[in-house]
Order: structure tokens, then sequence, then C-alpha cells
């Protein structure tokens, strides 16, 4: 029987304040195999980003966490650690085997810096290309998440491009070294309805082509339908319910699941 890719154990994530302690994440288990889609659901403080953001080592400083994630080895390389791994280990690890699409694509591009420049960066870092192999590859990836002209654009400024356009830019750095693992957070939630569904068909298109695993992170159990293979449910910290998206949505066991299914608008009556 084959291990999964990320096995998460007893994770827990509190913030020291000047007032008190904040338990954001309490003892929580799951895992991903590989390919797999996995949705987290919750309503906003539930502790969904700052699950992921604890397993790439992107808290903010006052964080405290624990437990055990631990990323199965690849090729000749062993298990990794997350939790407890050096920050070298983690530089590593982001991007090339774990890569993750952040909520709001104008603060997670550098406005300063030409599309070209970012993406490169992350090739060269990453799978060691000279600057006009990764150029290149640049240009390919943009095409791949369909921004027409990708030879002119990449040479633009984040603001020169719409909502819906960074959002692209994004995906395209994020699955440009071929990631074992891509977190979505909250990947459509500034975008309109008919924008939400291209980004959404665009990430499900370009994971089957990689065969990459997809945390997808959202507060809409509407956008999990169609995308993952199962969900876990989180709220105040807590998960309250785990099973196939089938089980979730046909005979869910908590009531706050139910409340989340009830949230949903309808078009009829």
């Amino acid at each position: 029987m084959s291990r999964p890719l990320l096995e998460v154990r007893n994770l827990k994530i509190d913030f020291e304040t000047h007032d008190a302690v904040v338990d954001a994440v309490h003892a929580l288990d799951f895992t991903l195999e590989r390919g797999e889609a996995l949705g987290i659901v919750g309503e906003s403080g539930s502790g969904k980003s700052q699950t992921v953001l604890g397993l790439i080592g992107l808290l903010a400083p006052n964080a405290k966490i624990s437990g055990t994630a631990t990323l199965t080895g690849s090729g000749k390389q062993g298990d990794i650690e997350l939790l407890s791994a050096k920050p070298r280990i983690l530089r590593k690890v982001r991007g090339a085997r774990i890569a993750m699409i952040f909520q709001d694509p104008m603060t997670a591009l550098n406005p300063h810096l030409k599309i070209s420049t970012q993406m490169i960066e992350v090739l060269r870092a990453h799978r060691g290309m000279g600057r006009r192999e990764a150029m290149q590859a640049a240009i390919d990836m943009l095409e791949a998440v369909r921004i027409p002209e990708a030879a002119r654009r990449i040479k633009y400024y984040p603001h020169q491009f719409s909502g819906g356009m960074r959002q692209r830019v994004m995906i395209a750095m994020a699955l440009s070294c071929e990631p074992e693992i891509l977190i979505a957070d909250e990947p459509t939630t500034a975008l309109d309805v008919t924008v939400q569904a291209e980004i959404l068909d665009l990430i499900d298109e370009l994971r089957a082509r990689t065969h990459t695993a997809l945390i997808l992170i959202t507060h809409d159990l509407g956008v999990i339908a169609g995308q993952c293979s199962r969900a876990l449910v989180m709220r105040r910290g807590d998960l309250v319910e785990h099973g196939p998206i089938e089980q979730i949505f046909r005979a869910p066991e908590a009531q706050y699941t139910r409340d989340l299914l009830a949230a949903i608008p309808r078009l009829e009556g």
C-alpha cells in the first residue's frame, strides 16, 4: 500500500498576543494522496489558511506550531518533516515541491517588478535554468494559462493586468516548476462568476496534465463540488467533518456542514 504524499498529525497552531493566547487550529489530522484534490471548507476565521501557511513555514512571527507534517520522499530525497525543517530546507520545498496560489494576486505579486523578473526568478532558483531558457519557459507557461500575446505581456507590471489575468499569472508561477502539491487559497474570491469558472477549470486542466495534488481552500461549498474528491470542514480551528464530496453534500453528519449547505443561494423559490 502506497504512502500518502502528505500526512498531517495533531497539528496545533497558537498565536501569542498581548492579551491572550489565541488557539487557531486544534489537533488537526489529515492526509493528501498523490494527484488528489482535497477541499478545506469553513467560514472566515476557521483556521483554513493558517493550516496551510503553517505547513510551508509562512506563519506570523508570533505563531507557535506543533504536531507533524510529513512530506513523502521523492526520487533520491527522503521524507521531510515540514514543521521542524530548517528555513533553508523549506525554501527549497516552497515553489519546487509545494506551490501556493494566494488569495489576492495584487498583494502576492511585487508591484515594482515586471512579471518576467518574478517568473524567471522562480525557474532559475528551483530548476537551475539560464536566463534565456527561463524566459522561454515562463512565456510557454503564460501561454498555457491562456494569456494572449504572452511574449509581449510578460514584460508588463502587475497593475497592467486585470484581476483575472493576474490570477492566471499566479497560477503560471505556481505550476512552472511542476510541484507535487498546489495550494489554492480562495483563488476566485475577488473575481466575477464567469472568471471564477474559467480559473477553476484552468487549475483542473493544468493539474491533470502535471498530476499535481491540490489543496483548495474556500468558504464556498459550491466551489469544491466540481473540483475535489474529498473535503475537510473546519470551524473555529476544529475539524467538524471529513469525508468524500458525495457524503458531504448528500448526507452531512455535522450541523455546521448542514448550515453551510443551507447558506448556498438557490435559484428556485
